[in-house]
């Protein structure tokens, strides 16, 4: 996700960035970053003494070890744009002390430019820390405001959304198989069939119950294959899983 969004950045400059610092663990992604944007390797005291804007984007495991000891390091000239999943702004606040913090949703698809981010801003933060986060994501993602409460469901639903739409793939591309049909086929009708089902979904502005509907003829195929759907409660393991998602990004803040 780092990645894409200096991508983004250093495809159109959105927010004049200068000089790009980075510090990973990984030396691939190291290397990924300085071949592509001539980015240079700093120790996380060095990067963050020299940065304007930092981009925390590690493991939830991983953040508060990161930004330990860090604290004396910190001015508020400086912007924390957070992408790790479930680390409330106040932990953040709490490790670097009184500074600028925004702490953001995104969701893969931003890795296409069609993806989602909410957007929370911490107790320091004012109107102009909001309009640089959203800078950052412009080229990749809608970009939505919201109170910080929100964020752990949100992180639930539509972070790891898109993995729960690639079950449903993996299990329509598996069904199609046992038709007859090759897997090449399958996966491009697959994705035309979601493509275009969730933009008229988008277009129509009509609810998902209206648009099955619509496509479920009485004593249909498709409505016999809903119909086996609901009998083994696939509805309720969806609804399900969220709840799962969300009570485990719930442990990432300890």
């Amino acid at each position: 996700m780092a990645h894409a969004i200096v991508q983004g950045q250093s495809d159109r400059r959105e927010i004049g960035i200068k000089d790009i610092l980075i510090n990973d663990i990984n030396q691939e992604r190291t290397a990924l970053f300085v071949r592509e944007f001539k980015a240079e390797h700093r120790t996380i005291p060095e990067l963050i003494k020299a940065s304007d804007i930092i981009l925390l984007a590690v493991k939830p495991q991983q953040a508060r070890d990161v930004l330990r000891d860090t604290k004396a390091l910190w001015s508020n000239d400086k912007l924390l744009v957070s992408i790790v999943a479930g680390i409330k702004l106040k932990s953040l606040e709490d490790l670097i002390g009184q500074i600028p913090v925004v702490r953001t949703v995104p969701n893969t698809p931003c890795l296409a430019g069609m993806g989602v981010v909410a957007i929370s801003g911490g107790n320091y933060i004012d109107e102009r820390h909001i309009k640089i986060t959203e800078r950052l994501f412009i080229n990749m993602a809608k970009c939505i405001i919201i109170e910080e409460n929100y964020l752990n469901a949100i992180t639930a639903f539509s972070g790891s959304g898109p993995a729960y739409f690639y079950y449903i793939a993996e299990a329509l591309r598996d069904g199609a198989k046992d038709l007859g049909l090759d897997s090449q086929l399958a996966e491009f009708l697959i994705v035309e069939t979601l493509r275009g089902s969730m933009e008229l979904l988008d277009k129509t502005g009509e609810s998902p119950e209206v648009l099955r509907e619509k496509v479920s003829t009485p004593g249909g195929a498709t409505e016999a294959a809903i119909c086996h759907l609901e009998s083994r409660e696939v509805k309720a393991a969806y609804r399900e899983a969220v709840q799962r998602a969300f009570q485990k990004v719930g442990e990432f803040n300890g």
